[in-house]
């Protein structure tokens, strides 16, 4: 889990554990695509202190979800929501569903609470 967009999915998650000056580096160099010179500019500290900053609050963020699993249970949630409606849209297409169909628009009203 090393890429861009996996560390912004656990920064939405435990971003605000992180302590402020991390929660800067990451939203701007994974946040807002800015390249280590950038943040060193707008921070004013070296590129070597992002890159240290920015492994530090990787690192952070990859315990957390070690410890709690935040993300991995959104994403279990996710996949099984997606196989759920992709079942009803399945049992929709078939012949002879007329006499279940008030139920699977109930199904699918309960699940788009979920969205």
């Amino acid at each position: 889990m090393n890429s861009k967009t996996d560390i912004s999915l656990l920064y939405d998650f435990y971003g605000e554990l992180l302590k402020p000056s991390q929660q800067q580096v990451v939203e701007l160099y994974i946040n807002e695509d800015l390249s280590l010179s950038e943040v060193s500019g707008l921070l004013g500290i070296s590129r070597q202190g992002v890159r240290d900053s920015l492994n530090r609050a990787e690192g952070k963020l990859r315990d957390y979800e070690n410890r709690l699993g935040l993300l991995r249970a959104y994403r279990q949630r996710r996949d099984r929501y997606e196989a759920v409606r992709g079942l009803i849209d399945s049992i929709k297409h078939t012949d002879g569903c007329d006499r279940i169909l008030p139920q699977l628009n109930q199904i699918e009203e309960l699940l788009k609470g979920d969205d």
